[in-house]
């Protein structure tokens, strides 16, 4: 019995570790770290940034991809005001009711509505598409490679938490043509910062001017992708800039405390013969 348990245990220990070792395979490139100016531990959204990123993710993604944890209100913090979302808002349809006759009805969003998505359900979606896409709300948070050691350790110093917005951005200008002798299907595309395998459904979504952004930023591919990447990082952590704030605000508590509590130790041994 003994026996048997170390094998099975032997078998478990192998097969964890051959899935580990597929699993760090890919990606076959690293992600590029950019610069963000969210970075760091007094970081912020740039709003200008996060408006054209939302239009990226208006004009390129949301044919495919959800944003159902983001409310049309939520846009004021990239600077949209009442007028411009009620009439943003106003462009959607959402279901509600039941009414009176107990049918559920369509009708236009409003401010306090959350964006809806396209398909009905994820059936739907993989029938359309082949694949399916996954919600973009919590994508900046949820999509990233693991750094692995030493360098999560210094991480924690320089409060590095951009692993998502790197990724997202390194795949989206990632799109080559695959090397030869691959055997990827006609229907994949190859990117070799794809984090789970070499080749995924989804076609290169941007282009250089592909957009037009209304700031008259030039809409470069390298742009946009950066843009809409920040764009998807305050979709995932609207609260950033308030959790910094509070962070440092903590830090400088702890530090005085610590002082006074030094000092008032000084002062009470002072009076003790050692």
């Amino acid at each position: 019995m003994k026996f048997v348990k170390t094998l099975v245990a032997t078998g478990l220990a192998l097969a964890v570790g051959i899935t580990a070792a597929s699993a760090a395979a890919y990606p076959k490139n690293k992600p590029r770290e950019q610069d963000w100016t969210f970075a760091g531990p007094f970081g912020k959204y740039d709003r200008a940034q996060l408006q054209r990123g939302f239009k990226v993710y208006q004009e390129n993604c949301s044919a495919c991809h959800g944003l159902q944890r983001v409310s049309f209100r939520n846009l004021s913090d990239l600077g949209f005001n009442d007028d411009q979302i009620k009439e943003l808002a106003s462009q959607y349809e959402v279901e509600d009711g039941p009414n009176e006759f107990g049918e559920m009805f369509m009708r236009p969003a409003n401010a306090a509505d959350q964006f809806p998505w396209i398909f009905q359900n994820r059936e739907e979606a993989v029938s359309a598409l082949g694949a399916y896409p996954p919600d973009m709300s919590l994508l900046a948070k949820a999509r990233h490679v693991e750094r692995g050691f030493p360098t999560f350790v210094f991480d924690i110093f320089t409060q590095y938490a951009e692993a998502g917005p790197d990724y997202i951005y390194s795949l989206l200008t990632g799109y080559k043509e695959p090397p030869e002798g691959s055997n990827i299907p006609d229907t994949l595309y190859y990117n070799p910062y794809f984090v789970a395998g070499e080749a995924l459904a989804m076609a290169q979504p941007i282009y250089d001017d592909g957009i037009e952004y209304d700031d008259g930023t030039p809409a470069t591919m390298d742009q946009q992708a950066r843009d809409v990447a920040a764009f998807l990082m305050w979709a995932a952590e609207p609260k950033l800039e308030q959790r910094k704030e509070t962070g440092f605000r903590v830090m400088v508590f702890l530090i005085i405390f610590a002082a006074f509590l030094y000092m008032s130790k000084k002062q009470v041994w002072s009076r003790i013969e050692h």
